[in-house]
């Protein structure tokens, strides 16, 4: 069982977005996937309470349960566990990360998001877990794009997949959907799935790289 936390601490990046697209995206490719949602917002729990399929399955759980929690995931077989965080620094989100394989870290291209990254990055580094920032809500194109990403290179990994701003997120959300289900050909549809393999390939970099340290 492999466990994904999604982390940030600026509001709006659209972490719970990528958490409940990446979980749809990982059922469709066969996968078992449990959703925890840690956030106080509940973005992620209201989105399930619009959903009508019964997977991926969601818990909400307070930071004290997230030890049983993952405990249970195990014992019924779970492939994947993806963890969206509150949008703040607080102990609920070190204990996430913690638990992690893998940090997800969405961050827009404006300066407050560019200057709220240091933090989140510095948690991460000191519990030692891998991370990826994932440029979210961005143009189609621009410098402003090039400029964050080159900034965000500095601090650490950047996924190679840009989620765009783009209305096919917003009309997912609110029927309960991941985009690859509201509009499989669509645009968005394309980014979560590339973002998804990315994602993939990259845990399985990093399991390789830890067994081959160990050896």
């Amino acid at each position: 069982m492999r466990v994904i936390t999604f982390v940030t601490q600026k509001g709006g990046s659209g972490k719970s977005t990528l958490a409940f697209c990446c979980a749809v995206r990982a059922e469709e490719t066969g996968k078992r996937v449990l959703l925890l949602d840690m956030d106080p917002q509940a973005t992620t729990e209201l989105w399930y309470q619009d959903r009508e399929a019964e997977r991926p399955k969601l818990a909400r759980i307070k930071p004290a349960d997230l030890d049983q929690a993952l405990k249970g995931a195990l014992r019924e077989g779970f492939d994947f566990v993806l963890i969206d965080t509150p949008g703040r620094d607080e102990p609920a989100t070190a204990a996430a990360i913690r638990a992690s394989d893998f940090c997800i870290i969405p961050c827009r291209p404006t300066p407050g998001d560019m200057k709220a990254t240091p933090a989140t990055v510095g948690t991460i580094k000191r519990l030692g877990k891998p991370a990826a920032f994932v440029l979210t809500q961005t143009p189609p194109r621009g410098s402003r794009i090039v400029e964050a990403d080159k900034g965000l290179s500095m601090l650490g990994m950047v996924a190679p997949v840009r989620i765009v701003q783009r209305s096919a997120y917003q009309d997912a959300q609110g029927m309960g959907l991941g985009v690859t289900e509201y509009d499989p050909e669509g645009k968005a549809a394309a980014e979560i799935r590339e973002l998804w393999n990315w994602i993939i390939r990259k845990m399985e970099k990093v399991s390789h790289e830890s067994e081959a340290n160990v050896a």
